[in-house]
């Protein structure tokens, strides 16, 4: 995937010589080892460690697994390092979805594994609370490189917040997350992934997803900090007749950020359906959205849109939707659109009373539209706060 930072010359290669190992870095073996300020931080990325609607945590700080627990009998959590050696390798699962030999990050994270999370739902689990997990980096100049599998059995229900965060007076750090999901027959899985990087932090995921028949994915994915490089296209298969699929992604993209992310969906087989949503705002940052749907199977319905709002004289949206079609029976549509705040908008709000200010809060805040059920009021306030960021960049 091409870097829409024209600034930087820095290889793969070279990038993962900058950054020392994490587990070269001190871990935290308890969360009241943590302070106030970074739980605070940890909270505002989706992930609060005293909350009691969570049905288990998972917090893996630098390279040690700081908690790991699990209230609920029908669901399995535990660092991909035990699971490995409890069930074999995991070869049922690991490295099936993602090529280990993908790039430089993928044989990384193949050669030095530093963790991640093993989460597994069980047949006809219902889980009506979420599970949070956070991958937190708190020691400057650290990457950390994790894999996670996350297993949905035939006819379960999983809900999951993941907040990937740095400890909030880190500048500098790599991050490489490899993630492979499951959807079992009839099952369903939300994944909800909060990104709160430090403004020079690189981020590199690498996600494939298989979904099974009758078997539901949704993606909410939200960033809305600085943070230095992200390169993320994670890939869908909806393998299974009746399979269902859905990203839906809010950017906020600073100046000096550099964001080139996007999904694939892949309908292999009939009557799947797919929905990719983007919404991003620019208030000097790059920001290459892409979009791909592949229609392979008869009976398919997809659709794909793009939204970008400019709020800066510098910064670039860059849209890239694409539909793909294998045979003749299929509905696959997209729309995109990139541009500023109508003039006319603001006066037909102010019209009404608003001043300019309050009618430009009011149209940014209906273009990001982030209802995500289960985030805690801090991520809420951080939207917000975020979205009054954004005026000023007017």
């Amino acid at each position: 995937m091409p870097s829409l930072n024209k600034k930087s010359t820095m290889s793969d290669k070279e990038l993962l010589e900058k950054f020392r190992p994490a587990s070269e870095a001190e871990t935290v073996n308890d969360i009241a080892e943590l302070g106030e300020e970074e739980k605070i931080r940890l909270r505002q990325s989706g992930v609060d460690l005293e909350s009691s609607n969570r049905v288990g945590t998972f917090l893996q700080t630098n390279c040690g697994v700081t908690k790991c627990d699990c209230g609920i009998q029908g669901v399995e959590l535990l660092p991909i390092t035990e699971a490995i050696k409890k069930y074999d390798g995991l070869e049922e699962y690991r490295w099936k979805l993602v090529d280990p030999d993908k790039d430089e990050f993928t044989r990384e994270a193949a050669k030095n594994l530093d963790n991640g999370y093993f989460i597994r739902a069980l047949p006809g689990e219902k889980v009506v609370y979420p599970l949070q997990a956070c991958l937190y980096i708190r020691s400057d100049d650290v990457a950390q490189r994790v894999h996670n599998i996350v297993v949905a059995e035939e006819g379960s229900e999983l809900h999951i917040i993941t907040g990937c965060a740095t400890h909030p007076g880190l500048t500098s750090g790599l991050h490489i997350g490899v993630s492979e999901f499951y959807i079992r027959k009839g099952a369903k899985l939300i994944f909800t992934m909060v990104h709160n990087w430090g403004e020079e932090v690189y981020v590199r995921p690498r996600t494939g997803i298989r979904v099974e028949e009758d078997g539901v994915f949704l993606s909410n994915y939200v960033s809305l900090k600085g943070v230095k490089s992200v390169q993320a296209f994670p890939t869908a298969t909806l393998a299974g007749r009746n399979a269902t699929a859905r990203f839906n992604s809010v950017i906020v993209a600073p100046e000096g950020a550099d964001i080139d992310t996007g999904s694939r969906v892949i309908l292999e087989a009939p009557d799947t359906k797919a929905e990719i949503i983007s919404r991003t705002i620019s208030y000097g940052g790059r920001v290459l959205a892409r979009g791909h749907l592949v229609g392979k199977a008869t009976g398919v319905k997809a659709h794909l849109e793009c939204q970008g709002l400019m709020l800066a004289e510098r910064g670039i949206i860059h849209a890239i939707p694409e539909l793909e079609a294998h045979v003749a029976d299929v509905e696959m549509s997209h729309e995109a659109a990139v541009g500023r705040i109508a003039k006319e908008e603001i006066e037909y709000l102010m019209a009404r009373g608003l001043d300019e200010e309050e009618a430009t809060s009011t149209i940014v805040r209906g273009f990001l539209n982030v209802k995500i059920d289960g985030l805690p009021k801090e991520l809420d306030d951080e939207i917000q706060k975020a979205v009054a960021e954004c005026q000023q960049g007017m």
